[in-house]
């Protein structure tokens, strides 16, 4: 399974965000460029442990099947609910592109560097394990860039 732990696919990552632009547009969803872009960057907060997220979702999902399934079977349906944390309030044109875009490449560097070491809970997932966590944020990244066709 591709993992976010892989070098190679984090460059992949970085190259695809970088090609951003505030007036991309989406193909669906209604984030915009720079919207989805502090998306990403507080998903990546929250898996390193830097922002804490409130538990939601149905329980289903954090059974061990039903978890398996959505992060290395089912690719991410198109419009599923993100947690309130993980939407920046006041994103717009105004935050440019370019921090997101370094705070990215910086973030995702620090989220490879914590290997090893103990994860926060997933707040649908539950507790998910080292391996989880590198096919999460890649899975959930490339939905999002494949969002805005990158």
């Amino acid at each position: 399974m591709t993992t976010a732990f892989d070098s190679a696919r984090r460059a992949e990552l970085v190259g695809r965000f970088n090609r951003l632009t505030a007036q991309t547009t989406p193909r669906w969803g209604r984030f915009t460029a720079v919207q989805m872009a502090a998306h990403l960057t507080e998903a990546l907060r929250m898996a390193i442990g830097e922002l804490a997220v409130a538990p939601k979702g149905p329980k289903v999902l954090a059974t061990p099947l039903v978890r398996w399934l959505v992060l290395h079977v089912f690719p991410f349906p198109k419009g599923a609910p993100t947690a309130p944390e993980l939407i920046r309030r006041g994103a717009s044109d105004v935050v440019r592109v370019e921090e997101e875009q370094a705070a990215f490449a910086q973030l995702l560097d620090r989220f490879a560097a914590k290997r090893g070491t103990a994860w926060p809970r997933h707040p649908a997932f539950g507790q998910l394990t080292e391996r989880d966590w590198g096919v999460l944020v890649y899975k959930h990244t490339d939905h999002h860039l494949r969002q805005f066709g990158l």
